[in-house]
């Protein structure tokens, strides 16, 4: 089922678009979430698909919206993670771009998703997307305002195989554009660690495609980094806390005074 054009696809019984973990976090570190969540607006029932669909890698990033949680506590750092799935509207991608909402996934057909027209897509984004992005930009504008440091750290997960191959890769550094020197810095500290295959922006590449670094890191030139870890060792019971520890490490280990 389609909200009707016009109308908001959000009903006051849906939850809120935006959650934001700790927000008197005093460190520089923000943390974002992109992917962290799976829910789907009443509006448009389940997109057609089943509770197995819906709790697949193409619905979320599996592990990240605990892994955000306990990292914002070990840090004191805020995390803004988005509710709903990216099935819904991609919040890394470009409001705009064809990927945005896709029709299919790994495979999958998303029948919910089938030739939409241009006034369902605007009113997915105007209640997901967009308020995402503001409250990211909202955060920013008030430490710049109080005269904090911000560095962005971006939390994904990769699924262990795609297309039938498996991926050798434990975690991932992603960077691209703007001031990469804290990213490298993380890739260093990880790969200091000998037990990981750390990815040089592998198992993805930032190249263009995303869409929450580039708009709020690279104009203002603000350090950043964008992780991925595989879903099969952060989706593991002990996965979040274990990796919280990690990254708690080489963020710091990367910036001692972003801690504080």
């Amino acid at each position: 089922m389609n909200s009707q054009p016009g109308q908001s696809l959000l009903s006051p019984q849906d939850p809120s678009p935006v959650r934001i973990i700790n927000p008197g976090g005093g460190s520089s570190f923000l943390l974002l979430g992109d992917h962290a969540g799976n829910a789907i607006p009443s509006a448009l029932g389940t997109l057609g698909l089943d509770d197995t669909e819906r709790s697949r890698h193409i619905a979320w990033d599996i592990g990240v919206g605990a892994l955000g949680s306990m990292l914002a506590e070990a840090l004191d750092a805020v995390f803004i993670r988005q509710t709903y799935s990216r099935l819904v509207v991609d919040c890394n991608r470009d409001p705009l771009a064809a990927d945005a909402i896709p029709e299919s996934s790994d495979g999958t057909e998303i029948p919910g998703n089938q030739a939409l027209s241009g006034q369902h897509k605007s009113a997915r984004i105007a209640a997901v997307h967009t308020p995402y992005q503001e409250a990211i930009a909202a955060e920013l504008a008030r430490r710049d305002e109080e005269g904090r440091e911000t560095i962005l750290v971006a939390l994904h997960s990769f699924t262990p195989s795609w297309a039938g191959v498996d991926r050798p890769w434990q975690v991932g550094v992603l960077y691209d554009g703007g001031d990469v020197s804290f990213a490298t810095a993380v890739l260093r500290n990880l790969r200091a660690r000998s037990a990981f295959v750390v990815g040089d922006n592998q198992p993805y590449a930032m190249d263009g495609i995303d869409y929450t670094i580039p708009r709020h890191a690279y104009p203002g030139g603000r350090r950043y980094v964008e992780l991925e870890i595989r879903q099969d060792l952060l989706g593991a019971p002990s996965g979040p806390r274990f990796w919280t520890g990690i990254l708690l490490d080489v963020l710091v280990q990367g910036h001692p005074k972003a801690a504080a």
